[in-house]
């Protein structure tokens, strides 16, 4: 049966906490995955998304337009602190919430996987994932249309095939590799060459 997903979101959002509290501020200001965030824009989000609630994204999105990306930049503003520390702080306040936007549970996964490494990797950080989390984080993702994040779509012309997992989704030429690695791919992340292979990898590019 498969575990509450929330004790695996608290975990991941305390972990993140830790490897961010051993950051030199010049650090936070680096470019992350997420184009055009930096790793302290990315943490604001996390905050930001731990925050929303059915109500407030609803209310959020009419006052955005319906314009999800300047739904996410005014949250990113709104909760990114005058310094690191006050943001981290932040970060602390909400690393227990169980709020949740109009989207299934397990997308509190995706952003919280995503996001982590959108902010570890171009800092060298690495951190193991439960495996469980990330692949319920790539069975949703790749059940979800591109018009809400996802990449339903590209399953009709891709296969994914994870070397760590017994875990295949999609029809068409293959790729293979490590779980993360497909769903940082699906999600629109720079990976190292070495971490996928296939006939299918220029699909994915």
């Amino acid at each position: 049966m498969p575990k509450d997903v929330w004790p695996m979101v608290h975990a991941e959002r305390a972990a993140l906490i830790d490897d961010l509290m051993h950051l030199d501020a010049a650090r936070w200001e680096e470019p992350s995955l997420c184009d055009g965030w930096t790793v302290h824009d990315v943490v604001a989000h996390l905050i930001d998304s731990a925050r929303t609630t059915r109500l407030s994204f609803v209310v959020g999105l009419i006052g955005a337009r319906f314009d999800f990306d300047r739904l996410n930049a005014r949250g990113v503003e709104r909760e990114r602190g005058a310094s690191p520390q006050e943001t981290l702080e932040r970060l602390r306040q909400v690393a227990s919430r169980k709020s949740i936007p109009p989207a299934p549970l397990d997308s509190r996964l995706v952003e919280e996987i995503v996001h982590g490494e959108d902010i570890r990797r171009p800092l060298g950080l690495t951190h193991s994932y439960p495996q469980e989390a990330v692949v319920r984080s790539l069975r949703l993702h790749t059940g979800t249309p591109a018009s809400f994040g996802g990449a339903k779509e590209l399953m009709t012309r891709v296969k994914l095939t994870a070397a760590d997992a017994d875990l295949s989704l999609g029809n068409g030429p293959e790729v293979n590799g490590s779980a993360l690695s497909l769903l940082l791919a699906v999600s629109g992340r720079r990976v190292a060459p070495d971490e996928l292979s296939g006939p299918g990898l220029a699909m994915l590019k």
